[in-house]
């Protein structure tokens, strides 16, 4: 690539900013053109500048990574998102990577391993995590098992709900977007989890990207 690789870094915390831009600026054929603390402004910033790459973290303030993720590839299809983050639980992984993410690294790889993870993003390559990879694959292989469908039990408001929750969003962002009070959203929340026989939100997560429920959203 004969032009450099344009960077916006997204991340709350100034010290992460500031140590991966000062090893990415070593990098001849990378420009950092921006950074970002909030989701708001990642997406605001990723209009303007149209990066070839941004590195996103998940948990910000304001909206989420997942959803600034999502933002950002509606805004500018050709920028590519890499997830930079500390958590690899599957409320984070799978929303992420259909929000349109290209690949999920963590927080302890190497410097020059994240620069490569840059150039491969910049030529349309996914890179993951080798712990990500590993549910992301079981996933796949889980989601051919025959399950009994079991969303017919749910009302159209528990179906909102847990489209929301498979999207990665929180009791009091559901609250806000549905108008509800965040003990109404805890009661459906409830609700769902005994009517699918589950134990905790993840789960129901992850069964409803499993039987296709997102698709049909």
């Amino acid at each position: 690539m004969s032009e450099r690789i344009t960077v916006l870094i997204v991340d709350d915390h100034s010290v992460v900013r500031q140590g991966v831009r000062a090893f990415l600026e070593t990098q001849a054929d990378l420009r950092i053109v921006g950074e970002a603390d909030s989701g708001e402004d990642a997406v605001r910033q990723a209009r303007d500048l149209i990066p070839d790459v941004v590195l996103m973290d998940l948990v910000l303030p304001g909206i989420s990574g997942v959803e600034a993720t999502r933002e950002i590839k509606r805004i500018s299809p050709r920028t590519q998102v890499i997830v930079l983050t500390s958590y690899f639980a599957d409320e984070h992984i799978f929303p992420v990577l259909r929000a349109g993410a290209i690949s999920y690294t963590l927080k302890d790889i190497r410097s020059a391993d994240l620069a490569d993870v840059i150039r491969k993003a910049a030529q349309g390559e996914s890179v993951l995590h080798p712990r990500v990879a590993a549910r992301v694959v079981q996933e796949v292989r889980e989601a051919k098992r025959a399950v009994p469908p079991a969303f017919a039990e749910l009302t159209e408001r528990e179906l909102d709900v847990l489209r929301m929750i498979a999207e990665g969003n929180s009791n009091a962002a559901i609250a806000e977007q549905l108008v509800l009070s965040e003990k109404t959203v805890k009661g459906h929340v409830s609700n769902i989890l005994s009517k699918l026989h589950m134990d905790d939100r993840t789960q129901a997560a992850v069964f409803a990207w499993q039987q296709g429920l997102m698709e049909k959203n």
